[in-house]
């Protein structure tokens, strides 16, 4: 039986722990490897789909399967208007740019690409309306009145 934090064949740990720590330096780098291509070449190439024709789109944040063979790329358009068409249209053209992104990295897999829209703005802009919010404010105020008595 191998004790818990014994290290695996591949120098990573054996235990459960090791997996759940969120992505490896390997999936990180890969992903901002791809990240950069993606957006090269959505700047650069022409994307037939309608919905796509003059669109800016920013690829904030792709995040790699541990077996870099999938990537699920995060991606806000402009003023973030038409979120679903363009997230839709992005994925229609995968394959498109799937095959552009094999050009650009060099990756032993080019990985399958599945777009999604990029939640973080709009939860800011919520978060950002709560601090505006004059009941907010209120507390706030009076938490730094407490902080400052004692």
């Amino acid at each position: 039986m191998r004790h818990p934090r014994s290290k695996d064949r591949r120098g990573g740990s054996s235990g459960k722990a090791g997996r759940d720590a969120g992505p490896s330096q390997r999936q990180l780098r890969a992903g901002e490897l791809v990240r950069h291509a993606l957006a090269q070449i959505l700047r650069e190439d022409e994307v037939a789909d309608p919905s796509l024709i003059g669109a800016s789109i920013t690829v904030t944040e792709v995040r790699m399967s541990p077996d870099l063979k999938h990537a699920v790329c995060f991606v806000e358009p402009l003023g973030g208007e038409k979120a679903a068409e363009v997230v839709a249209g992005l994925n229609r053209a995968a394959k498109f740019l799937r095959g552009r992104l094999g050009r650009h990295v060099e990756l032993k897999f080019t990985p399958d690409l599945k777009f999604v829209h990029d939640q973080s703005f709009d939860e800011a802009a919520r978060i950002g309306r709560l601090f505006e919010n004059p009941v907010i404010q209120r507390d706030l105020a009076q938490s730094d009145d407490d902080r400052e008595v004692g």
